[in-house]
This record gives C-alpha cells, sequence and structure tokens, in this order.
C-alpha cells in the first residue's frame, strides 16, 4: 500500500527492521544511553534553549497534550488564549474545559490563517497561550513568528503543538519564545504510533517541578527525574523508543532539521505542482499551507467513493475528512518515507479513479 495519510506514515527501512525484533528489556545501560542521546538530539532538533529538557511519554499526542495542560497550568492562576481554527485546536479548548483552566478561543473560520488583525482584536488578561502549529484538520500552517512576538511581548507561557508540523515546517523553539513542543512518533519521525515526545523549556521545567501534578501516568515532574537516567516511571513502548532514536540519527546524519523540512516541502510542492498541471476537479488550500499535508476540495467527486476505489483498487491510502465536508474533500500527507515518484503513481491513480466515478 501507498500510504499518503497523515500518520501513520511509511517508514525508512532501518525503522521497520526494528519493529521486526522482539523489544529488549529495558532497565539497563544500553537502553538508557539511547534514551539519553534521544533527549539530546530532540532538544537539538527542536532548536531549544539551553535548559531545556525533553521527555517521552508512551500514548497519542493528545495523551501528550492532555499532559501540558493538566501539568503545567494552573486552574486557580492560569488564562489561556487558544487558537481555535479546526478539529486539534478545538481538541487543545476542550482539554482545557475539563481541567478548569479559564480560556478565551480565537476562532478562525477552517482553512483560515491568524492574522495580525484577529490577534490584535482579543480583549482580556492571559498568562498562556495554546496552538497548534499546523492545523492539520485544515492544511494550514500558524505564523510562527507572529505568535511568538505576541506572546514574548505579554509574557505569554507558550504552549505549541507541532505533532504534524514538526520536522516537516521550519520551526526554532527558542526563536519563537516556545515553552513547550509536542510532537508525536507517527508524524515527520516516520516510527510507528504510540510515543509522544516533548521538550519542555526551562519556564515549563520549572512549572512541572513546582505545580501540584494531579495525575500519576502524566506526572511531568516524574518523567523528568526518570529522564535524568534515560528512563521512564513505568513501561514504556520499547521498541517505538528504539526506532525513534534510530529515526533521529539518520536526521542528524542527513544535515539535520533543516534538511529533513527541505524534502518534506519538496515533496509537498513537487505534488501541487502535478495536481495543478493533471486538470484534475480539484482546488487545493493553499493560504499558508503546511508542507506536512494538502487539503483538497473536490465538489464535483465523492470524496468518499474515491478514498474508497483507491484504497481497494489501487493500493493507495488518503486521508479523508469528517464533518459537513466528508463527501467534498480528502487530504493528502507529505510525510514519511516517500520518493517523489510515488508523487507520480497517485496523481495517475487519482486522474484514472476520477475518470472512473465520473463515467457511472
Amino acid at each position: 500500500m501507498l500510504n499518503f495519510a497523515v500518520g501513520p506514515v511509511p517508514s525508512d527501512p532501518r525503522v521497520r527492521a526494528l519493529g521486526g525484533e522482539d523489544s529488549p528489556y529495558f532497565r539497563t545501560p544500553e537502553f538508557s544511553q539511547a534514551m539519553l542521546e534521544n533527549e539530546q538530539m530532540l532538544c537539538s532538533l527542536a532548536s531549544a534553549s539551553k535548559g531545556s529538557r525533553a521527555i517521552f511519554l508512551t500514548n497519542s499526542g493528545t495523551g501528550a497534550m492532555e499532559a501540558a495542560v493538566m501539568g503545567l497550568l494552573d486552574p486557580e492562576k492560569d488564562k489561556a488564549l487558544v487558537v481555535d481554527g479546526g478539529s486539534f485546536g478545538h481538541r487543545f479548548r476542550q482539554l482545557l474545559d475539563l481541567h478548569g483552566i479559564a480560556n478565551v478561543a480565537i476562532e478562525l473560520e477552517p482553512g483560515s490563517p491568524l492574522t495580525p488583525e484577529r490577534l490584535e482584536a482579543v480583549e482580556g488578561e492571559f498568562t498562556a497561550f495554546l496552538m497548534n502549529l499546523g492545523e492539520t484538520s485544515q492544511g494550514v500552517l500558524y505564523d510562527a513568528d507572529l505568535i511568538g512576538a505576541y506572546c514574548r511581548e505579554r509574557g505569554l507561557f507558550l504552549i505549541v503543538d507541532g505533532i504534524s508540523s514538526f520536522l516537516a515546517d521550519p520551526f526554532d523553539m527558542e526563536a519563537m519564545g516556545a515553552d513547550v513542543l509536542i510532537t508525536d512518533a507517527q508524524k515527520a519521525l516516520a516510527c510507528p504510533p504510540g510515543i509522544a515526545p516533548m521538550v519542555l523549556g526551562p519556564r515549563a521545567v520549572k512549572r512541572a517541578q513546582t505545580l501540584p501534578q494531579p495525575c500519576m501516568y502524566f506526572d511531568l515532574a516524574d518523567l523528568l527525574k526518570n529522564q535524568e537516567r534515560g528512563q521512564t516511571p513505568f513501561t514504556p513502548a520499547v521498541t517505538t523508543l528504539l526506532q525513534i532514536h534510530e529515526r533521529m540519527s539518520q536526521i542528524v546524519a542527513s544535515g539535520g532539521a533543516a534538511s529533513a523540512v527541505a524534502s518534506c516541502a519538496a515533496l509537498a510542492e513537487d505534488f501541487r505542482r502535478r495536481i495543478v498541471e493533471s486538470g484534475l476537479p480539484f482546488e487545493m488550500r493553499l493560504v499558508s499551507p503546511s508542507n506536512a499535508v494538502t487539503y483538497i476540495d473536490c465538489p464535483d467527486v465523492s470524496a468518499k467513493a474515491l478514498f474508497t476505489l483507491l484504497k481497494d483498487e489501487y493500493g493507495i491510502w488518503l486521508c479523508p475528512n469528517g464533518g459537513a465536508k466528508a463527501d467534498s474533500s480528502f487530504r493528502v500527507g507529505h510525510i514519511g518515507n516517500h520518493p517523489l515518484s510515488d508523487n507520480a503513481l497517485l496523481v495517475s491513480a487519482l486522474k484514472e479513479a476520477v475518470s472512473r466515478l465520473s463515467a457511472k
């Protein structure tokens, strides 16, 4: 199968090979060394500031989002501003409500970027800012420089969900002034799902170590303490952590984050060019697009039928959408181990499938 979803995504053969081995026992010096190297590599790839730390949670990206909300924000003192421009921004909003954190949402129309005008129109006093760097559900990349400057001027604690955008879009944690970066193994890291790495800047580390931690499993102070020796409080997804080590080692050896982002950008640009040249009855959302994914409107073709036809007869997975536009739009991911030739196969299959569906 050719997988053009946005997670899980195709992995490098060396990463896949590790998944075929038995998981080793992990309370060993060798595993601890790999975990210490994981922390160093992740902080480096994120361009984190001095004093930053990385931890690795065995759960999905949503678990890390919740861990950040419950472990780094104080229901008695914090009031958060949150960008809600799609399902994942809305998820942050739901988590804030669930854990009793006062919040106000900047609600954006689907597919719209966050503009300086919208930011400046916000009224009220806040202590924290939460946002998805890339709103994957809409294919939109928000302006990190704009948001970083806004938060820096106001001293806001900045939590960034970089789950889909990390290593796909440019990101400099220190330059942005982000206090927290949330990532996920199954996105541009291109490993199996199950681990959500987080980078905590110095202010986040201090919060984790001083705020009451309301959950044993998501106790960030405990995770930080155990990571000092390259370990986790409980049994982690051992093999996935070793696959992450292999994958990050490859990225570091191949030129670092900038090289990984450039490869993803090249794949996205090549696909978008091919769609324009194909004459397919599609409209791509290209206002502030993320390299990770392209959102496509297809009003003249059933997106559900297209997804099923490509899956069943062409061996290709697209990324379906939900909600009101489930049958009139879909997405194509550009993360994972894809050569440019995969784009040619996809566009060729799309042309043939659309022709078949239109003839019915």
